[in-house]
């Protein structure tokens, strides 16, 4: 693939991420309103399933499948990547099906594992009628994750791109439609609005489906066309011998995409158990609700920022590292690390000074206190959920992609270690200590293995880091000042005064960083001349 069809591919790959996170982020805010407080707490033990399901059907398969389509197009061994998908369609259905037996038939025990005492709001049948709507979502995922892999392979971003898209809106549209005409219309329960919006997974996978199919009944033509130049080299390979190729290369994307539902798995079958061992049993529900759903789908904002670079990083790291060229490798690193830096870090921080007025526009003033004091101390984990991605995905360019899945395995036992004490000594607290205690052994780990076999040095991003962590300590300032003073006139207790408050503290906090950024020219050693075109382009005066 030429560089310009890479980026290109990338941007296309990236921007359908992005529409699909921002999608799945702003569906909360008419929802909450839908299902109220105890609604939002059935919901969220089905997402931490569904978040699963999605992460390997878009982290693990379809880029597997990709990688080894392209390497042997490459080879012009079109028939042999045909051959795949067509047993492949089989073998996915079936699994399909198989995972949806498995989900559906143990939810029971999978509910008793989650909701252990009489002093929750929730029950174990409704979680078991919740959980099983939703796993009807993988007879559908694993057979659309082999055709999106299909295409990538192809060099063909835009139906995998689309597909998402595609599936989120369908999602979301049954999901918000489904609930609110069983509350509003049909006078029904909670428990039937839930269960509907989590079949809706089932219902948006149809949708992306449906447009992957319609691509390939287009394509088919320039596709079969492909074959006519086959070469037939390698007919002989056999069947079990591309699946074992495919396996060993999905496991780390799989392990890399789950790490973060994962460790919510972690907090949903603990923090109840751990809650009512110190009599909080009332609350718990509700403060697993805000911290392991409703403040996570916020944090995640800068978070998906870079999965998306790291969408990029994996052939342009491989390319130089393949090739021994020690500069550009170090290079990539350098710029790596800094933009992640450079991003995360205002955004996390930002979000942080931020948190009442953004948790009062997504969920209203119900728990405010409770979800502003949440949502503070989660925010900056975001930049160790973003340095987990991206430096997995240097170890894959680097090809010791064999260490991202020991990483995770650490740093899920130091999170499994310490959840339980440290909620019981500091409840919600205490479940992000021990996640950004997982997770920073988990990168510690990376860094190190990145260190030895791509013989890369840290002083640079030290240094960088440092004066990065600088401008953010001002603008962190400058945007407490600001809010401050606007909280004088301003109340959260408004929907147009908190958007007020996020939107002026939000563009003064941005100015002041942008001023020291290019004050110091490090704008320019990050994005070189795209930074004096955007200066251009928004007059500033710096």
């Amino acid at each position: 693939m030429s560089s310009s069809k890479l980026l290109r591919g990338t941007f296309i790959l990236t921007l359908g991420t992005i529409i699909s996170k921002a999608l799945g982020l702003f569906y909360v805010i008419p929802f909450n309103m839908i299902v109220g407080t105890q609604g939002t707490v059935l919901y969220q033990y089905s997402y931490v399933v569904y978040s699963i399901v999605i992460s390997i059907a878009t982290a693990g398969i379809p880029l597997a499948i990709s990688k080894f389509i392209s390497k042997y197009n490459a080879m012009g061994e079109y028939a042999l990547g045909r051959r795949l998908f067509k047993s492949g369609l089989l073998v996915m259905t079936c699994t399909g099906f198989i995972a949806f037996l498995a989900v559906y038939l143990t939810a029971p025990y999978l509910a008793e594992i989650i909701i252990t005492d009489d002093d929750l709001h929730s029950t174990v049948a409704e979680v078991t009628t919740v959980v099983r709507a939703v796993s009807f979502a993988l007879i559908i995922v694993p057979l659309m994750s082999l055709i999106r892999g299909f295409f990538q392979g192809h060099e063909s971003m835009g139906p995998s791109a689309i597909s998402q898209v595609v599936e989120q809106i369908v999602r979301i549209v049954f999901l918000l439609g489904g609930a609110a005409i069983v509350i509003y219309m049909l006078k029904g329960s909670i428990l039937t609005a839930v269960s509907i919006a989590t079949f809706a997974a089932f219902i948006g996978a149809i949708g992306g489906l449906a447009v992957l199919l319609w691509y390939f009944r287009k394509r088919k033509a320039n596709l079969d066309n492909l074959l006519l130049d086959d070469k037939g080299q390698l007919a002989d390979i056999s069947l079990p011998t591309m699946y074992k190729e495919i396996l060993i290369s999905a496991a780390p994307f799989v392990f890399v995409g789950i790490a973060n539902p994962l460790f919510q798995l972690v907090d949903t079958v603990t923090f109840n158990l751990a809650m009512v061992k110190i009599g909080l049993g009332a609350v718990s529900e509700t403060a697993l609700t805000i911290f392991n759903y409703q403040t996570h789908k916020i944090v995640i904002i800068p978070v998906s920022l870079a999965t998306a670079f790291s969408l990029a990083l994996v052939p342009l790291i491989t390319r130089a590292f393949v090739s021994n060229d020690q500069n550009s490798v170090n290079h990539n690193l350098d710029q790596t690390f800094q933009i992640l830096l450079f991003i995360t870090l205002p955004a996390s921080v930002g979000l942080s000074v931020l948190a009442e007025p953004v948790y009062r526009l997504f969920y209203g003033t119900e728990e405010l206190m409770l979800g502003t004091e949440v949502l503070k101390m989660y925010s900056p984990v975001a930049i160790l959920f973003s340095l987990y991605s991206v430096t997995a995905a240097i170890l894959q360019g680097i090809n010791e992609q064999r260490f991202t899945i020991l990483s995770l395995l650490v740093g899920i036992l130091v999170k499994l270690t310490l959840n339980i004490p440290f909620i019981e000594r500091w409840e919600a607290t205490g479940a992000i200590m021990a996640t950004a205690l997982g997770y920073a052994v988990a990168i510690l780990i990376n860094l190190v293995v990145i260190k030895i076999y791509a013989n890369y040095s840290f002083k640079l991003i030290f240094r960088r880091g440092v004066l990065i962590a600088g401008f953010t300590v001002v603008m962190m300032i400058g945007t407490e000042l600001v809010y401050k003073l606007l909280r004088l006139f301003l109340s959260t207790n408004s929907v147009v005064s908190s958007f007020l408050l996020l939107i002026v503290t939000a563009l003064i906090g941005t100015v002041i960083y942008a001023f020291l950024a290019y004050r110091t020219k490090l704008i320019y050693i990050l994005f070189g001349d795209r930074a004096e075109r955007i200066k251009r382009k928004l007059h500033l005066p710096f």
